[in-house]
């Protein structure tokens, strides 16, 4: 997608060969504009999927997946990293290490919200090591519903997290993906156009 990566080059901050800071724009300051033409991006690519439901996990994730929820037209349900009141009974949960924050959090869902008709498209900010969306993908499974994909906006694709995936035989859409953060960020696209 030419407008995030054009985005990502311009205010993303390369802190080290593993962490990237997109916070100007991305996760914690956001942009709405670019946030709807991700939710478009998505809803395009997953139209034919017959999805219900979009998941994501807090907070990164809340506003793609609300942009693709509202483009699909289907709720989006989202992941609780903290525990809440209200929401103390049949929960689905997972756990989920954070390799940026070196945090590892149980990730929550009330079962009421998941139900084994659906079919999920579970949605990310980013993909590295794949925790977040490992433990996204247990939460669905462990409601008996369907996996229809997961759509990621940035994509670390020198880390685990898209092998492990794609490996388990997930659709996996990224609209971004990074294949080095050594000499300044790399597309994967990229260096498959310099190769043909």
């Amino acid at each position: 997608m030419k407008q995030l990566k054009d985005k990502i080059r311009t205010e993303g901050k390369v802190l080290s060969s593993q962490v990237l800071k997109v916070d100007s724009f991305l996760n914690h300051q956001i942009d709405p504009v670019l946030m709807v033409e991700i939710g478009k991006e998505f809803a395009r690519k997953f139209k034919d999927e017959n999805i219900t439901k979009v998941l994501t996990i807090e907070s990164s994730g809340i506003a793609p997946g609300l942009m693709a929820a509202l483009e699909l037209e289907v709720p989006v349900i989202f992941a609780r990293k903290r525990k809440s009141l209200t929401l103390v009974n049949d929960l689905l949960t997972a756990e989920v290490h954070s390799f940026t924050k070196n945090e590892t959090n149980e990730i929550s869902v009330s079962n009421q919200f998941l139900q084994k008709e659906d079919k999920v498209l579970i949605i990310d900010d980013f993909l590295a090591n794949g925790q977040a969306a490992l433990g996204l993908v247990n939460i669905v499974k462990a409601a008996g519903a369907e996996i229809a994909g997961v759509g990621i906006v940035i994509e670390k694709s020198f880390q685990d997290g898209g092998r492990l995936l794609r490996e388990q035989g997930f659709r996996i859409e990224s609209l971004a993906r990074i294949v080095s953060l050594e000499d300044g960020i790399t597309f994967l696209d990229e260096v498959e156009a310099s190769q043909t």
